[in-house]
């Protein structure tokens, strides 16, 4: 047979979807190695088994992560796809991880559609204030992890107080901010919040605020404590009081512990002085002047309308690549 003749047979063949072949669960089990936004932007424009197998299964749904970059974050309409992730889920997600992802109207939105939700955890999500996590937690009885790191606008203590009262199963708490600074003047009752968290097993509290007096408060007020994580909390000084009341913890990590398997960005604390009028204070949290946060313009009115992506959700079948511009910015 010549090559002519080889090519002419190869040009005979059909084309075919190559993962017609796949099934379902065969297909689930390869995107479920994917993050979701890699799913919604990507994955399901592959070919029609996998469009098929993203838009149509819920389980793949169950479990959502969105994790990402500052930059690419930016560019990205990040809480029209945890809305358009969470609908996908047809009522099915127990859990949500999303980083630079969602705002006060997405959390209304998730705990309308997912009221089994059982994890959430935002990172870096500075759209969410305290507010909006009062209002969500409200319809979330079952929420067992929660999680808010590098959260700037959220903080004090009527909020995780609210969080304490309407999720009595709460048992990982995780309260995580950039780095400690000395400088920053804080009122410490953030800590009356946690303390009604009586069901706690597992605490972070990574670079708080936190002095011996409110870490006495929460072992105090959660009997149940099996893990604690306070490091780069440098106000706290172990002294044979606290070391008597840790000392049924199992896992205890102290200020100046290790942070190799801290799985966040680790800066260094802060000790420079700072006069207290270079600060803007509101509430338990504190803000330098210079410091606004990227989320704190246009995004304020997300909470007012909770459900304004339920309008726009027909767009998202017309994503990637030409419509990849219903998420863009």
């Amino acid at each position: 047979m010549t090559s002519g003749d080889l090519g002419g047979l190869m040009e005979a063949v059909p084309a075919r979807d190559w993962a017609d072949g796949l099934g379902t669960d065969a297909l689930l089990g390869i995107l479920h190695r994917l993050d979701h936004v890699d799913v919604l932007t990507a994955a399901d424009h592959v070919c029609r088994s996998w469009r098929r197998a993203a838009r149509e299964e819920p389980a793949l749904w169950r479990r959502i992560t969105m994790r990402g970059r500052e930059g690419i974050s930016r560019r990205l309409n990040r809480g029209g796809l945890a809305c358009e992730a969470v609908r996908r889920s047809a009522g099915r997600c127990e859990a949500f991880c999303g980083e630079y992802a969602g705002d006060d109207g997405f959390l209304v939105y998730l705990s309308e559609q997912a009221p089994c939700l059982k994890s959430l955890r935002l990172i870096s999500c500075n759209g969410v204030t305290n507010e909006g996590v009062a209002e969500a937690a409200k319809g979330l009885p079952l929420l067992e992890e929660l999680e808010l790191s590098l959260c700037d606008n959220v903080g004090g203590s009527e909020v995780f107080e609210v969080v304490g009262e309407v999720c009595p199963q709460l048992k990982q708490f995780r309260l995580n901010k950039k780095r400690f600074d000395v400088t920053v003047w804080v009122k410490e009752n953030y800590v009356q919040g946690i303390a009604t968290m009586h069901g706690l097993r597992t605490l972070q509290l990574f670079s708080n605020i936190l002095t011996n007096t409110g870490l006495e408060t929460i072992l105090d007020n959660c009997p149940h404590l099996e893990s604690l994580d306070i490091r780069h909390c440098f106000n706290v000084g172990m002294d044979e009081t606290l070391l008597l009341k840790c000392a049924r913890i199992k896992t205890l990590r102290l200020p100046d512990d290790p942070t190799d398997d801290y799985d966040l960005e680790v800066q260094s604390p802060i000790r420079t002085y700072v006069p207290r009028e270079e600060y803007m204070c509101y509430s338990d949290c504190c803000y330098n002047r210079y410091e606004d946060s990227e989320d704190s313009g246009d995004d304020s009115d997300f909470y007012g309308e909770p459900s304004r992506y339920e309008s726009d959700l027909d767009k998202y079948e017309k994503m990637l690549p030409l419509s990849m511009r219903t998420f863009l910015r």
